[in-house]
């Protein structure tokens, strides 16, 4: 059975991690090549993401494709740990070991 994007979700997700970056909807147009009116539709869901956008604002946000298709995604722990391997991948030992103890402790 072929599951159906809900590009209400996938737009509000793209908008939430996109203002997590501070950043607006027209730098983001900027950057991928594209008319701020197409971000805005895309968030909004009044149109449909091609994969190459997706793929290019996945890229420009830093995230995964499976990240921003999170809420409908069947394997969503895998999602959530690859962000979470991304976010400490930089970190210093000591940082590590932090947050280590933080996770044992949830």
């Amino acid at each position: 059975m072929q599951q159906e994007i809900d590009y209400a979700k996938l737009g509000l997700n793209i908008k939430k991690l996109r203002q997590s970056k501070k950043m607006t909807q027209e730098n983001l147009a900027e950057l991928i090549g594209c008319n701020p009116s197409h971000i805005s539709n895309i968030e909004n869901s009044y149109t449909k993401a091609s994969l190459n956008t997706l793929l290019s604002i996945a890229n420009i946000l830093d995230t995964s494709i499976d990240y921003l298709l999170l809420n409908q995604y069947n394997n969503q722990s895998l999602a959530l740990d690859n962000e979470i391997a991304k976010a400490v991948a930089d970190c210093d030992i000591e940082t590590k070991e932090r947050i280590l103890r933080i996770i044992k402790v949830l």
